[in-house]
């Protein structure tokens, strides 16, 4: 049996380390959705906090989304400059980063419809969050130029499953804006694509794009990353679906959170 440890480029001690905080993290904050205490934003504004609703710093969430996600474009950006002569691998990754961030920024500006607000003390962990780990997938990735490469190569089934992960995503997302009018603020039970079968396709294919993206790199780091991100989009689309589940009464309940028939 092929030991998992070869599937990835040997990473230094400070990855390692780098990787079990992200894991970690990423991971505490999805079980803390799932207890109640939720990244204040979207539907879950205001929702399992103890501090008054005044005494709150929010901006809006179109703001707030374009907040989180540029650091994190800009990080992508920048490595094409920082790191221009790098082989295909690193090429690919700096490539399917940057273009996911950059991709969520279109779509806050033009396909999502926002009702609510964000939380000035949400939004700087997950704009950090995202800033962070951008720049340690590019950095693992530079410190594995010259290494032996791993024992598989992963690199194109990777690239295969970040398009249909950035793609899956997008048209969920686009099945998402066409639910509301433009002043329209209330929330619909999503229909159409896998909606039927899960409440976060969205969600599920966004684990693929990043699936994806750590395939293509197989450095630690972009694993670690990985795992981290599914941890926290299980917690937050398991709470997704219980707050359907409390806001309409015809929500059908064999409607999974995350994986159709599982989860």
């Amino acid at each position: 049996m092929l030991p998992i440890a070869r599937l990835f480029f040997p990473p230094p001690f400070f990855i390692k380390a780098m990787s079990v905080i992200c894991v970690v993290s990423l991971g505490n904050v999805g079980l803390s959705e799932i207890r109640g205490k939720h990244m204040q934003y979207s539907k879950f504004l205001n929702i399992g906090e103890k501090k008054p609703i005044e005494k709150k710093i929010q901006v809006s969430s179109r703001t707030g989304m374009l907040i989180a996600y540029t650091p994190a474009f800009l990080a992508g950006a920048a490595s094409f400059g920082l790191f221009p002569n790098e082989d295909l691998r690193f090429l690919l990754v700096k490539s399917t980063l940057t273009f996911h961030f950059f991709k969520r920024i279109l779509e806050v500006l033009f396909v999502h419809r926002y009702s609510g607000g964000m939380e000035v003390e949400s939004l700087i962990p997950i704009t950090l969050s995202y800033f962070t780990s951008s720049v340690f997938v590019i950095y693992a990735q530079h410190l594995a130029q010259g290494l032996p490469e791993p024992a598989i190569d992963l690199m194109y089934p990777g690239l295969l499953l970040f398009l249909i992960g950035i793609s899956g995503n997008f048209y969920h997302h686009c099945l998402l804006s066409k639910l509301r009018s433009k002043d329209d603020k209330e929330y619909k039970v999503p229909k159409e694509g896998l909606f039927d079968l899960v409440i976060c396709p969205h969600y599920l294919f966004e684990i693929l794009g990043f699936l994806g993206i750590s395939l293509i790199a197989q450095t630690l780091y972009a694993f670690s990353f990985f795992v981290g991100t599914t941890l926290y989009l299980m917690g937050r689309s398991y709470v997704t679906r219980r707050w359907y589940l409390s806001q309409f009464k015809d929500f059908p309940k064999d409607v999974k959170a995350l994986i159709p028939s599982a989860f």
